[in-house]
């Protein structure tokens, strides 16, 4: 378990001043890091829509395509399996059961695995997000430089935890959510030595990670007008359906799971090349379909997409995003749960647009709201889903309705006994340890 020497133990002052002192450090390390990985992936996207666009012109492209990804894939599962297992999925169980003294923190070569898988999983077009990777990434940073300076496991806590905030702020370029995530999501109560830490780093994450990104808000939207007293209560509607859509997610993705496990008669490499197999199947044929999916967000946040349509991109999306995610390789969930957000509130806006045209319904206005409703359904983190959308679009004239719709979507859920998802995923980590001990 985690080493809890008392070497480096001090007084509490003398403590908490060491942190704030490593914080700088912590933060400028996974911020530069994950800013580089996100640059890559970004290159990677381009890479694979070029190979694409050049497999148009050879005879049987799909199969170099789909063989291309199925390898990307392979390679990604592999990494994972031979050298840092804690790489698989998220990885944000993982910090949160580390964090809890439930496991060990993973080696540290976990940082270039997590790196190196990542680029390969997403940049093949799994439907994972960013941020996953970046968290844990972040997380191992930190961990390896409170090891560096020698300091005690309490210590390394806090700066694990503020790393694993500051690569969160950076994946999204969300310098707050990166600090409320920690406090809502990874350890689950104020600690205010973690909540110093935790600002500390995402903001130096962030300041180091702009010179590299830019400031841009991740999400352009139109100018929203304030929603009508007319309008209000629809988003409570918006609320319900994502919290029901949330329970569906987080059934389908631990059923998902569940399948693969079964299949372990399978080695893992190859049931990443299957998945991956399909996902270059999809590409050829619908490209905007396939990777973290920022496109489809930003197309549902300027409207673009056509009201028929939406359930079917929803239903490729929920089941690409499971599938995925249970091939074992590096990547995250947040990305892939603002599609699906984004497509909930756009197909409800437009929806109520039609049925009552003089309510003065903004379709791109849900779609917003529906980012943060369906992301608050499925983490139960209200607070980190709400400012997370406020800050990669820019915009907080709908925090009302935004917090409405929040309400209801974690209302839903748990009067039904939908357990959060990070919860079920931490349990099913935790088992498979113990499973791999015995």
């Amino acid at each position: 378990m985690n080493d809890k020497s008392s070497e480096g133990e001090g007084s509490g002052e003398g403590n908490l001043l060491v942190i704030a002192l490593l914080t700088p450090i912590v933060g400028a390390a996974a911020g530069f890091i994950c800013a580089i990985f996100r640059l890559l992936l970004e290159q990677a996207d381009r890479l694979r829509n070029s190979l694409i666009d050049a497999a148009g012109d050879l005879p049987w492209g799909i199969l170099y395509v789909m063989g291309g990804c199925a390898l990307a894939a392979a390679v990604a599962a592999w990494l994972v399996r031979q050298f840092s297992p804690q790489a698989s999925g998220s990885g944000i169980p993982h910090v949160e059961a580390v964090l809890e003294g439930e496991l060990p923190q993973a080696p540290f070569r976990l940082i270039i695995i997590k790196f190196f898988g990542g680029l390969l999983s997403i940049g093949a077009g799994l439907a994972l997000g960013r941020e996953g990777p970046s968290v844990q990434m972040g997380a191992s940073i930190a961990h390896l430089v409170g090891k560096m300076f020698r300091r005690a496991w309490p210590e390394c806590r806090v700066l694990l935890a503020a790393g694993a905030g500051a690569g969160l702020a950076t994946a999204f370029n969300s310098p707050i959510a990166g600090a409320i995530f920690v406090l809502e999501e990874l350890v689950r109560r104020f600690e205010p030595r973690i909540a110093i830490a935790a600002l500390g780093a995402s903001a130096v994450a962030i300041g180091v990670a702009r010179l590299l990104l830019g400031g841009s808000p991740d999400f352009i939207v139109p100018d929203l007008a304030p929603p009508t007293a007319g309008a209000l209560p629809l988003f409570l509607v918006l609320g319900l359906v994502a919290g029901i859509l949330a329970c569906v997610y987080n059934r389908t993705l631990l059923a998902t799971l569940a399948l693969a496990d079964w299949m372990k008669w399978l080695p893992v490499e190859l049931r990443a090349g299957i998945v991956g197999m399909a996902v270059g199947a999809l590409a050829w044929y619908a490209p905007a379909l396939v990777g973290g999916g920022d496109n489809l967000t930003q197309r549902a946040l300027a409207g673009g997409e056509v009201w028929l349509v939406i359930p079917i991109v929803f239903a490729i999306r929920l089941l690409l995003g499971s599938f995925s995610y249970a091939a074992g390789t590096p990547g995250g969930l947040f990305a892939p749960m603002l599609v699906l957000g984004a497509q909930i509130g756009q197909f409800v806006g437009l929806g109520c647009a039609l049925a009552l045209p003089d309510a003065g319904v903004q379709p791109e206005g849900f779609a917003l709201v529906g980012m943060a409703a369906f992301f608050t359904g499925v983490v139960r983190a209200p607070l980190t889903g709400i400012v997370l959308v406020t800050e990669m679009t820019a915009n907080v004239t709908l925090l009302l309705p935004m917090l409405g719709a929040c309400f209801v979507a974690m209302l839903v859920p748990t009067l039904i006994g939908n357990a959060p998802i990070y919860t079920s995923l931490r349990e099913l980590t935790l088992r498979r340890d113990r499973n791999a001990s015995n």
